[in-house]
């Protein structure tokens, strides 16, 4: 009787044939697994590629790694695959820092390295007070700021200021700082639509405050279509109702 060299390798004393098992990767594919999944177990010398996740890498770093039936097992083991660590730097806002200054963080199969966490520096110091919508502080900005520092807003022209006009940097924030609402602008293209103008007012009124009351009146020739209240309209935080005449 005359074997195969494969034959003699992959008898044993028993004189039964070893074989494999399908490979548990873990965080890793047999190629064109769903396949391949139906053949196994296999015979010794028999060969198959794998690659890993996404976010996981092979000791070879390949994307497409080999692996062997032995009568080991399957070498090299598919089970020693490294993870791809990703590496991220955390800055913190002006007036904080992390801990020993360690800025740097990995993401890994467990999760964060570390829980990076900004605190408050030793000297006490505040970054710049919060910036609003069509507002700002009337002082000169700074860098940073010392505890109990206070800063006043203003708002733009016609815009109206609502909430507290002063805030203080205290217990690690600022306080919260004021809105600026908006204010109506009188279109005389709107005005002309309506066949309206308005009463008191003989120069170009653009602009009008929050809560503030414009008074309207039919132009000549026109009379009212809608109640006579809507001619007393008020401004509400930038939206104002028309009067209509006809």
């Amino acid at each position: 009787l005359s074997y195969t060299l494969s034959q003699i390798l992959v008898t044993n004393a028993s004189g039964i044939m070893k074989t494999c098992d399908f490979p548990e990767i873990k965080h890793g594919t047999i190629y064109d697994e769903n396949s391949y999944k139906q053949i196994f177990p296999v015979d010794i010398g028999k060969y198959f590629y794998y690659t890993c996740d996404h976010s996981f890498v092979s000791p070879s770093q390949l994307l497409w790694n080999r692996i062997i039936c032995t009568r080991e097992g399957w070498s090299p083991k598919p089970k020693y695959l490294s993870e791809k660590v990703t590496l991220y730097k955390f800055v913190c806002d002006t007036g904080y820092s992390l801990p020993n200054n360690r800025s740097n963080v990995t993401c890994a199969e467990g999760g964060w390295s570390s829980s990076p966490k900004c605190s408050r520096d030793s000297q006490g110091k505040y970054g710049p007070p919060p910036p609003i919508d069509n507002g700002d502080i009337t002082s000169f900005p700074a860098t940073v700021y010392p505890p109990g520092s206070t800063v006043e807003y203003q708002c733009q022209s016609y815009y109206e200021l609502q909430g507290n006009r002063c805030i203080v940097c205290q217990n690690g924030e600022w306080s919260e700082p004021p809105k600026c609402l908006d204010a109506c602008v009188i279109s005389e293209e709107i005005m002309k639509k309506h066949n309206i103008q308005l009463k008191w007012r003989l120069d170009k009124k653009l602009y009008s405050k929050t809560d503030e009351i414009i008074e309207f009146m039919c132009k000549h020739g026109y009379h009212p279509r809608t109640p006579n209240y809507t001619f007393r309209a008020t401004c509400q935080k930038g939206k104002l109702m028309y009067p209509t005449c006809g």
